[in-house]
């Protein structure tokens, strides 16, 4: 046994089932490795950026971690905007980083850098072993750091003479630590504060945004009148009928700030402070909390947040019922499609159990309200606001729950930046739906200039910097290249055809959506 072999097996020992990876020359002992190793799913992605979405895909749905594998620093370069969404949607991942040989670094070799900087810049431990025989050890450790509440990605970076040395050595999986219960105090404390519903407000974010975590809160609003919301992209909300439906916060700072208007206390249950708007915006605050509020946190990030918010409504709301979504779908759209029918289409035939990948970014504001009272289903929403994460997030997503159908909702300037995601799609034979929202710009930065210019200032609608247009994208062509069957829709009854062909049969579609700009 080598060292490569002594990761692999530990990993699976720890609970990893799923490998996303795009190997180089320093890693191909670790792909021997993985490949002999019985219990691991390998799965390839043409791009790092791939491998680092469907990771996060992966723990999203699974709620455990997936491993990746990448090539020297470049290879981590290329995965990182995904594993910035991963860590804000504090997803488990064992990120592996494969390296020089340790006799051969200091040589400066071309792909030479740092890779242990660039990881902790996302928060993550890093492990480096430097023998064989410390190889087991890290890894197992590395699994339990990723795996523990509230989820994070944890770094092995793997010297190439480590992986092709002979070892002996195997480390017992080490145990995740679980989230902490918050103690009774705090819950009474904050308990007091209930009374005055006209005053306060509750932020939903992490696994408050799961079932229990939406009933409890449900009650609480029902008992005292406490108006509640989710966060703005929150990892993975549970959506549709018979669960309690919350609006989420405002993307923009006066939509946010109207929306806590008055609010003397803010509670936030799995949100990270401080609650802070996307970008900074002339005259607007950098935090819609009004000033004279108080934020008072009920479950940090890494504290059992579901049982928080149950033991609060076991206090405020005793004997009462959660208010949930009724059964209901929107009716079935004629015509070009615009902004309003496209999601109604959705909402009509969305299936049972489904997952929707949702980076439809300016195009997809109606698809909360269009698919509240459609079939329960999973929402992953953009955490990072890094581009590009559609494509592979349905990946990961759908490798981690084979039986359920995955529906991405993505806008063409983002899909192009892991376009050759759909490849691992075809190649995998995933139960995956991808409508590409093709409105050919970057509508959201004609949004967001609508924000950010002062009177006299030009607009920028027909800047070929923020426009797709002068090289049309045929997004069909593209997908059927790649394996995927792909359709064009520009009415509504042809996407309900082609969304309904594409549901009805296994593997992978595309279709391309034509939908005006939001400006």
């Amino acid at each position: 046994m080598d060292g490569a072999s002594a990761l692999m097996r530990t990993l699976v020992e720890s609970g990893i089932t799923t490998l996303f990876t795009n190997p180089g020359t320093t890693e191909l002992h670790l792909v021997e490795a993985a490949e002999a190793t019985p219990g691991l799913r390998s799965v390839l992605g043409l791009f790092e950026g791939v491998v680092s979405g469907a990771a996060d895909g992966y723990g999203r749905i699974a709620g455990r971690p997936a491993a990746t594998l990448v090539h020297l620093g470049p290879g981590q370069g290329n995965a990182w905007a995904n594993f910035h969404n991963a860590r804000r949607a504090r997803t488990p991942i064992v990120s592996l980083i494969g390296d020089h040989a340790t006799y051969h670094k200091r040589f400066d070799p071309p792909l030479e850098s740092d890779i242990a900087a660039v990881a902790r810049a996302l928060d993550s431990a890093v492990r480096t072993p430097r023998i064989a025989e410390q190889v087991s050890s890290c890894a197992a450790s590395a699994v339990a750091d990723a795996a523990s509440a509230p989820g994070r990605i944890s770094t092995v970076i793997m010297p190439a003479d480590v992986s092709w040395s002979p070892t002996e050595t195997m480390a017992a999986p080490v145990p995740p630590s679980p989230a902490s219960t918050v103690p009774g105090e705090r819950i009474e404390r904050i308990a007091a504060l209930a009374g005055r519903a006209a005053q306060t407000v509750l932020l939903l974010g992490g696994a408050a945004c799961r079932e229990e975590g939406l009933r409890a809160a449900s009650r609480i609003a029902a008992a005292t009148g406490i108006p509640v919301f989710t966060e703005t992209s929150p990892a993975r909300l549970e959506h549709g009928a018979g669960l309690p439906g919350f609006p989420r916060l405002g993307f923009y700072p006066e939509q946010a700030a109207a929306q806590l208007k008055g609010a003397s206390h803010v509670l936030l249950a799995g949100v990270h402070e401080p609650v802070v708007t996307g970008f900074a915006y002339l005259g607007q605050p950098s935090s819609p909390v009004p000033a004279d509020a108080t934020t008072v946190t009920l479950a940090a990030p890494g504290e059992d947040t579901a049982r928080a918010l149950t033991d609060l409504a076991a206090i405020v709301a005793p004997g009462t019922a959660a208010t949930v979504a009724a059964a209901a779908r929107p009716a079935m759209p004629s015509g070009p499609l615009t902004l309003h029918s496209w999601p109604q289409v959705l909402g009509a035939l969305l299936p049972e159990d489904a997952i929707i990948v949702d980076e439809s970014i300016s195009s997809g504001q109606e698809v909360p309200a269009a698919t509240a009272g459609a079939p329960r289903h999973d929402l992953l929403a953009l955490t990072g606001t890094a581009m590009g994460m559609g494509l592979p997030l349905a990946a990961g997503a759908a490798i981690a729950a084979p039986d359920r159908p995955v529906i991405l909702l993505d806008g063409d300037g983002s899909a192009m930046y892991t376009i050759s995601a759909l490849w691992t799609h075809a190649r995998e034979h995933l139960n995956i739906t991808t409508v590409i929202l093709k409105n050919s710009s970057y509508g959201i930065l004609r949004e967001e200039w609508e924000h950010l210019r002062e009177p006299g200032q030009n607009e920028l609608h027909d800047s070929p910097l923020i426009n797709l247009g002068g090289a049309p994208l045929d997004f069909t062509g593209l997908a059927r290249s790649m394996g995927v069957p792909a359709a064009h829709a520009a009415t509504s009854e042809e996407l309900a055809e082609h969304l309904t062909r594409a549901l009805t049969e296994p593997g992978p579609h595309l279709i391309e959506a034509v939908v005006p700009a939001i400006i």
